[in-house]
């Protein structure tokens, strides 16, 4: 593993190689025979499961449940909502034969679920009892991706997809800002992301809905990532399928829906926000193993040596840790320390003949390099301080990521000088934005930067005029995306 740590790119000279090596080679995925596929391999799919179980326990807490859809969905259900298939048309995987024989109807490999399901809510809503419904559901969807990236944008991809129907426009953009809020507490808590949050532009809504909200995040080569979405659909889809209910007032009205989406690509956004030269950092909350035991031998004293270290590994087991032993005998400790580091692995516990003589061991975290990273810990000590230790890694990777984000947030005064910060420093770009699409797009041609958001009110600092038109703006956040 020396060999392979040794190759990695850097990552402040090449983010995008970095990222493709740093991906095969902590073992996180691999590339699949059709273009655009990925297989996600165990220690990549044990991050997954453990988002996954972190946002499934808080749609639960809010009243939400799981059920499961169709994976094909019918032509004619996509051509119901006009907007949907102009929007995912060219993205669109098609089933044309079943078995031997060809359909009469082409089928549509699920990219997102909305026609589906809005054709079961068409029969399940009936009266304004029936309301709420409050659906997720965890499933893989396939766009066509033209470029891909593991993780980032594939053709295949896994997410939860949450499905709602609301009695009123109140209820259903309440609906849609407290799920927005939901992902909003995972990035913080969980992944350590520091997120922006707001309303996308109408040009980036999307197709169907009245309001979009986001949650952007800001990776390590100063490019937005879209981590995750709630949307506010209105009616457009319930009179698109015909889903009415009869009113407390016994008059039929058309309901109101929202749906929202957080998919695997976040592991992208995890990578590029907390990784460095010697590869991953994994949020404790996050990471397969929390702790890796990396036993120190030299000549006679292997047993003993292996023997504390298999008893430290069922101490710490027993403790509820996610922990492993590295008792491999071939490799050296520092070939073993440069592969657990670059898995990312929190913590290291090194344990040597001088540690088990002076009932010690030796913790080294992940987050901080050199030897401030490194502390000695009585061994009746051990579990209490790696406890304490994995909460002050998860907050420190929680602040490293807060302070890299603010130092790359910059107001624009002019447009010369938004058009130098998204080509040479790049991040978050705050300018005022007098809301038309051909300002919009007239950035976007001349920058290549899009408004990844729209502030909440009261949160975007000072309005202004519009850099480009000097017709009167709110603050609009600009940056390049993945």
């Amino acid at each position: 593993m020396v060999e392979a740590v040794e190759k990695l790119t850097k990552k402040s000279e090449d983010p995008s190689k970095w990222y493709l090596q740093l991906v095969r080679m902590a073992k996180l995925a691999d590339y699949g025979p059709v273009r655009g596929t990925f297989a996600i391999r165990p220690y990549g799919y044990a991050i997954w499961e453990r988002i996954q179980a972190d946002l499934d326990a808080r749609f639960k807490a809010t009243g939400h449940q799981n059920a499961y859809f169709p994976l094909l969905i019918p032509e004619s259900y996509l051509k119901k909502e006009a907007e949907v298939v102009e929007a995912f048309d060219p993205e669109l995987a098609w089933v044309t034969i079943g078995g031997r024989e060809e359909l009469e109807e082409r089928l549509a490999v699920r990219p997102t679920s909305e026609s589906i399901i809005c054709d079961f809510y068409s029969n399940w809503v009936q009266s304004y009892r029936d309301l709420p419904i409050l659906i997720n559901q965890w499933c893989n969807v396939m766009r066509w991706e033209k470029v891909t990236r593991p993780f980032l944008r594939t053709a295949e991809f896994l997410w939860q997809e949450g499905h709602t129907v609301h009695a009123t426009a109140e209820e259903s953009r309440e609906e849609a800002l407290k799920m927005q809020g939901v992902y909003r507490d995972t990035f913080y808590e969980t992944l350590a992301i520091p997120v922006m949050t707001g309303m996308k532009s109408p040009s980036e809504r999307f197709p169907g809905a009245i309001e979009t909200f986001t949650c952007e995040g800001l990776m390590g080569d100063g490019r937005a990532l879209q981590a995750a979405t709630s949307h506010d659909l209105g009616q457009n889809f319930s009179r698109a399928f015909d889903i009415t209910f009869l009113d407390e007032q016994q008059d039929r009205v058309y309901a109101h829906q929202t749906s929202w989406g957080f998919s695997t690509r976040v592991i992208g956004g995890l990578i590029l926000v907390h990784g460095d030269d010697r590869g991953l950092k994994i949020p404790p909350k996050l990471a397969p193993t929390e702790a890796v035991i990396v036993p120190i031998w030299r000549g006679n004293n292997k047993g003993e040596v292996r023997r504390e270290a298999e008893a430290l590994f069922s101490e710490l087991k027993d403790a509820g840790f996610r922990v492993e032993a590295d008792l491999d005998e071939e490799h050296s400790p520092g070939y073993k320390f440069n592969e657990h580091e670059m898995r990312g692995v929190p913590v290291r516990v090194e344990l040597g003949p001088k540690d088990i003589e002076n009932e010690q061991a030796v913790l080294v975290r992940r987050d901080v390099a050199g030897k401030e990273g490194k502390e000695f810990v009585p061994r009746n000590a051990l579990p209490g301080r790696l406890r304490e230790l994995l909460g002050e890694i998860q907050e420190n990777m929680l602040a490293q990521a807060t302070e890299f984000r603010e130092a790359n947030t910059r107001r624009a005064e002019s447009y010369g000088e938004l058009k130098e910060i998204i080509e040479e420093k790049r991040g978050f770009v705050l300018a005022p934005w007098d809301g038309t699409p051909e300002t919009e797009q007239h950035i976007k041609e001349e920058t290549k930067a899009t408004i990844r958001l729209l502030p909440f009110a009261g949160e975007a600092g000072e309005e202004g005029k519009d850099l480009v038109s000097g017709k009167p703006g709110t603050t609009a956040v600009f940056a390049r995306a993945y």
